[in-house]
């Protein structure tokens, strides 16, 4: 059995000191499947800052092979939001981990105000504070791939957007983008990168096609790709991101 923290307070050390305690640490449930299940968990006293957490308990190591070899699912979460930090892309604080044979369980800090970025597209009439929100989305997305580190589900749910910071401070620049939920997230060679790559900006550019116009998505990719034109190899680079789902729907 390992459990270890992260940056963890008292307060945090306290309320999840270990993997039986963090099981057994109750919350509201906010979604299950037959491998997890997510809890937010109030902190009802210690410093303000510590504000909720969430809390995913493993039932399982993983799927297919997953499940007796190899890194577990839990492990890859928690690795992976730890890389997302050290290379500067704002995510979620990790604070706990552990496992012990099947089940696992990850502790993160709630991000304060933070709404995933479908709802805040659906809500956002600031044309000025939404190119703001795409600018820093594809900054984040950009060194995370020059990086050699490719998401695998980069679906909109798992990104979060917040007006300001957990002291109450608006960021400088606009909204900040969080990107989060990465345990099929996994460093890549380059020659196997680019497959990876496409796939991160098409689950992006699916629900962008619906909630976005195309200059605002041109926008998105011509920041990612820091070029102030289409030459060839990015029309053909977008022609594979808008085939990528084709016939898996």
């Amino acid at each position: 059995m390992s459990w270890q923290f992260n940056e963890a307070n008292s307060r945090e050390r306290e309320l999840f000191a270990s993997l039986a305690m963090t099981w057994c640490s109750g919350g509201q449930m906010v979604n299950t499947s037959r491998m997890s299940t997510l809890y937010r968990v109030s902190s009802r006293s210690g410093p303000a800052s510590a504000g909720a957490y969430y809390v995913k308990l493993y039932q399982e190591r993983g799927r297919g092979l997953r499940r007796y070899l190899g890194r577990s699912r839990v492990r890859a979460e928690w690795e992976n939001l730890l890389r997302l930090r050290r290379l500067g892309v704002p995510t979620v604080r990790a604070v706990a981990y552990g496992e012990d044979g099947r089940r696992g369980a990850l502790v993160t800090a709630e991000l304060p105000g933070a709404m995933d970025l479908r709802r805040f597209v659906a809500g956002q009439l600031d044309r000025d504070i939404l190119g703001a929100v795409i600018g820093r989305l594809s900054r984040h997305v950009r060194a995370m791939h020059r990086a050699g580190f490719v998401h695998g589900d980069l679906k909109w749910r798992n990104i979060l957007v917040t007006q300001s910071d957990e002291d109450g401070f608006k960021p400088k620049g606009g909204p900040e983008v969080h990107i989060i939920d990465s345990p099929q997230g996994r460093w890549l060679p380059r020659v196997l990168r680019h497959r990876g790559v496409i796939k991160d900006l098409a689950c992006l550019d699916k629900v962008a096609r619906k909630r976005l116009s195309r200059t605002q998505r041109l926008r998105f990719f011509l920041e990612y790709r820091q070029c102030g034109r289409l030459g060839p190899t990015e029309k053909k680079e977008i022609a594979m991101i808008l085939k990528f789902f084709e016939g898996r729907e």
